[in-house]
């Protein structure tokens, strides 16, 4: 009876994994990924970097502002018929407005929503208009 038991439990064909794959079939790692520190030594920023991290790092070596963290040019005061635009991936973006001229008024945080207003948003003080120009991949409504 306990020999049935142990049949029944036992799986009918064992597997088995190995996480370590051949050098010759392994992929490329990404360029995204740091070489490590060599034996013996501290690494540095740029050896242990990883992700998005490191790809700023090699962008600033190249001179490259890869986030571009620039302030938006408000060299005129937005209206509805010629806002602010504010260049976006994302449905969605937080703006600082500081006024027209720049630094007319503390900074005012606006919710900039392609679904709402059509993007557009307007700062309480200092009236200047801004809309979001989403240059994202198309919106699907049944998603958030």
């Amino acid at each position: 009876m306990l020999s049935r038991f142990r049949t029944a439990l036992r799986p009918a064909r064992t597997f088995t994994t190995s996480a370590r794959a051949l050098d010759a079939h392994a992929p490329k790692p990404p360029a995204l990924y740091g070489p490590g520190a060599k034996e013996g030594t501290i690494p540095t920023d740029e050896d242990q970097a990883t992700g998005l991290e490191r790809f700023e790092l090699i962008g600033k070596a190249k001179g490259i502002d890869v986030f571009d963290m620039s302030p938006l040019n408000v060299d005129r005061m937005g209206t509805m018929k010629d806002p602010i635009l504010v260049p976006s991936l994302h449905s969605t973006r937080i703006v600082g407005s500081t006024g027209f001229p720049v630094d007319s008024n503390d900074t005012i945080w606006l919710t900039l929503d392609i679904r709402k207003n059509n993007g557009i948003g307007r700062c309480p003080e200092s009236g200047v208009v801004y809309k979001l120009d989403y240059q994202g991949p198309p919106l699907d409504e049944a998603h958030h």
